[in-house]
């Protein structure tokens, strides 16, 4: 076993220096969300609908498999771009606290110590929005999972949003929500009053922040189910792409991969950008203890996440499923991180 951990980790730092930057341009901290891509356990939950996941099920999820699971998740988390993991990681399609235990004390990780928070969601098929941080980096001072839908409305079945509160590499504190909106299972005119719900409440959520405190500095990381021109995102969020100086107002980084025609999944021949960073603008400010550019807002595109797309042209993701077909490879989703780091003296 002390062979394997061993190769594995000098794997995850290969490709870490061949996909990295140098050094002297890491940045101070990273804040990574990534959707696990239906991260289940081989056990039967009977409040749950993970029947598909299970030994027996349609997908013939065991053991192996699961491991196999863990070993490309944890794969992609080493090898971020930077010298060492992120200092916090939000998740979504995790199906309880089990599999988090399990995939941050897989060997190329438990090195770094990630604590987790979560809590079970209700969401019928059991998949949860999560997070792991590194302690000797964030100092978290207090989390909260919210219904996406405003208050007064009934609590769907569905995963909340969860808010951290917590002070980064002790620069300075920052509120991060981690989000998995409703999905478009059902037509994307039929559930898109759901993704506006969600969007109104986390519109709230942050400008209660700003009555509480001075120019927060806010990180909104998700799979929101929707492009940043929905008007979810960019109308009830109010997230635009332009740079406005206004410290309080949401800038969509996304934008800027839109105009690379860049995505985070991809459906037959058209990628899509689901998977977002937005953030106050008091992080844009250079004269802030934290500073990230827009540049610092990346996809996650490493080479061997991705393989030749034979019937659309082009590349497309290595999945762990394509439709019932075990594929052994990482998520339906590619990774998002946001570089933060102390500005130039």
């Amino acid at each position: 076993m002390r062979i394997i951990s061993g190769l594995l980790l000098i794997v995850a730092l290969l490709l870490s220096t061949r996909y990295g930057r140098s050094q002297e341009e890491t940045s101070l901290a990273t804040v990574m969300f990534y959707n696990l891509e239906n991260l289940y356990d081989t056990e039967d939950d009977s409040l749950k609908r993970d029947e598909e996941f299970l030994p027996e099920g349609g997908r013939h999820w065991t053991g192996y498999r699961f491991y196999e699971k863990l070993t490309a998740l944890s794969k992609v988390i080493a090898n971020t771009g930077n010298w060492e993991p992120p200092a916090v990681i939000g998740f979504c399609e995790a199906e309880n606290r089990v599999v988090l235990e399990k995939l941050v004390r897989h060997p190329l990780l438990k090195t770094w110590n990630f604590n987790i928070i979560h809590k079970d969601s209700p969401d019928k098929r059991g998949i949860d929005v999560a997070a792991v941080y590194r302690p000797s980096v964030f100092n978290p001072l207090f989390y909260r999972y919210f219904p996406p839908v405003p208050d007064g409305d009934p609590i769907p079945d569905t995963r909340e949003i969860l808010h951290l509160c917590g002070i980064l590499a002790g620069e300075d504190t920052l509120h991060i929500f981690f989000n998995h909106w409703p999905s478009r299972y059902g037509g994307m005119m039929e559930t898109r009053p759901m993704r506006k719900k969600a969007a109104e409440r986390l519109r709230s959520e942050v400008d209660n922040l700003r009555q509480k405190y001075h120019h927060p500095r806010i990180i909104i990381m998700g799979d929101f189910n929707d492009q940043p021109r929905d008007e979810s995102l960019s109308r009830y969020l109010g997230a635009g792409g332009d740079i406005t100086r206004n410290p309080d107002a949401l800038y969509n980084t996304a934008f800027r991969w839109e105009k690379e025609k860049r995505g985070t999944l991809k459906y037959q021949s058209q990628w899509n950008i689901f998977d977002q960073i937005i953030i106050s603008e008091a992080l844009l400010d250079t004269t802030a203890r934290l500073f990230t550019p827009p540049r610092d807002a990346r996809i996650l595109d490493a080479p061997f996440l991705l393989e030749k797309d034979e019937k659309f042209t082009g590349t497309k993701l290595k999945r762990t499923y394509l439709g019932y077909q075990y594929k052994g490879g990482f998520s339906d989703h590619l990774p998002v991180l946001l570089m933060l780091r102390k500005p130039q003296p």
